[in-house]
């Protein structure tokens, strides 16, 4: 009976060493799915939901405000950077035809100290609440480049410089691989600039000449510059086609009488009084741009729901949405598309929706986490897509390829985490995922806008 007990004791012990062998050995088999473990927060990502209010109200849900957004401090950590391998890089012989009505905005405003002496935007400053008492809660002063900027991402080509011609290239690759036809350039007129910048008018040629190089084609979003008015508009619409308006990548849309005329998004264009407008913009105004060498589309911000008539009233050719927080404003909120593709139609004009990937901006207003828009890997960016589809546009508009500080780029951005902070980053996918998606999204609305243009009398080309 003992010899038969310690028979079995030895069978039951090499029973249980082949039983971990064997797990042992699943576990070297299990692919490493990325340097720092699973991407942070990616089990605790909610459904995306549908949001039913309108205008400026804020949703605090905690949907909107979960950890994974959050950048993580004071972490005992060494700096690493992943960077993504040259064969990344499209091959633009494989590329789809590029869709000339799909266009991301572009920001230019971007410095380091090889290229410009200093860094710029990268630093960008912690804004103030406009209350002081929420305010105090919040930490203050400037970011610190290369390792800390104000994103909650990190860049693919890290603290770049907008002057660097490399980095105009790449985008450009980029924007070629995602079959985006027309980037819409942040402008500021000469020797302008926003309040954290510098001057970039004189980077329009050399983003013209790359742009040329992809077939892209680039459009004018003109900022809201210090005090812009219906006189120096005119001047300056005038500057931009006399300078830049023969170049061949310059962007004309098709209109339905066969016009090809200059396109012109006008950001914060609610602060000017429709009637200001109304002397740029109709035939009668007194600063009139109409039936002139220098008419052009011109393409107001709706924020509200009231702003439809201002822009009606201004003489515009149509409206955009530019923000990529679903609720946020009226315009922004995919369920009130439907309506403002309705209005556009009755008035003739052109209606832009415009998608985003998420938002973030917490780096740079850490007050604002109910803005928050999770990525949801992707899925946030393909519904924003399916609702401006839906809403059967003239044009589809991305916020954005590049705007760092708010987190809606679709540019490529990879794993970073230094001894203070942990950056987002697209995993577990690749960081072209956005390009990828951008790419995909871009063919389907070529296709369904082909099915419903003669309906609408839209632009074939």
């Amino acid at each position: 009976m003992a010899k038969f007990r310690r028979k079995t004791c030895i069978i039951l012990s090499l029973f249980i060493l082949f039983i971990f062998s064997l797990m042992m050995g699943l576990k070297m088999l299990r692919p490493n799915k990325a340097t720092f473990g699973d991407p942070f927060g990616l089990d605790l990502l909610p459904e995306l939901r549908q949001r039913s209010h309108l205008g400026k109200s804020f949703d605090s849900q905690k949907s909107d405000k979960i950890n994974s957004e959050t950048n993580v401090k004071n972490l005992k950590s060494v700096e690493i950077t992943i960077k993504a391998s040259k064969a990344s890089e499209p091959n633009l012989e494989e590329q789809p035809p590029l869709n000339y009505y799909l266009h991301v905005f572009y920001y230019s405003w971007y410095g380091n100290p090889q290229f410009d002496g200093k860094y710029v935007h990268w630093n960008h400053p912690i804004l103030k609440h406009w209350d002081p008492k929420i305010t105090k809660n919040y930490p203050q002063g400037k970011h610190n480049p290369p390792d800390d900027i104000g994103s909650s991402f990190y860049p693919e080509l890290g603290s770049y410089s907008s002057r660097d011609p490399s980095v105009i290239e790449t985008h450009m690759k980029q924007m070629y691989s995602a079959s985006i036809g027309v980037l819409a350039l942040s402008w500021y007129p000469p020797h302008s600039k926003d309040e954290n910048g510098e001057p970039t008018d004189d980077l329009v040629p050399g983003i013209l000449d790359k742009a040329h190089k992809y077939n892209l084609k680039v459009t004018f979003h003109i900022e809201p510059y210090s005090n812009r008015d219906e006189n120096n508009m005119y001047r300056n619409v005038k500057y931009i086609i006399d300078k830049y308006g023969n170049h061949p990548a310059f962007y004309r849309y098709k209109t339905k009488n066969g016009n090809a005329l200059p396109m012109f998004y006008v950001y914060d264009s609610y602060i000017t009084k429709p009637e200001k407008w109304a002397n740029l913009l109709t035939a009668s105004g007194s600063q009139s741009i109409r039936n002139s060498p220098y008419d052009g589309l011109f393409i107001a911000l709706l924020v509200e729901n009231k702003h439809k008539y201002d822009i009606l009233r201004g003489g515009f050719d149509g409206i955009y949405t530019y923000f990529a927080t679903n609720g946020f404003t009226y315009g922004s909120s995919y369920e009130n598309w439907g309506r403002l593709k309705f209005f556009c139609d009755q008035f003739n004009l052109m209606f832009i929706p415009s998608v985003g990937p998420g938002y973030i901006d917490t780096s740079i207003r850490p007050w604002n986490a109910q803005n928050t828009r999770n990525r949801v890997n992707g899925k946030y960016y393909e519904t924003a897509l399916s609702a401006a589809l839906q809403a059967q546009p003239s044009v589809i508009s991305i916020t954005s390829f590049n705007e760092w500080h708010e987190g809606t780029q679709i540019e490529k951005a990879v794993p970073k985490r230094t001894s203070n902070t942990v950056y987002l980053d697209y995993r577990p996918h690749k960081p072209s995922l956005y390009l990828e998606l951008t790419r995909k999204w871009s063919e389907k609305y070529s296709k369904e806008r082909a099915t419903y243009e003669l309906d609408h009398q839209l632009p074939v080309s």
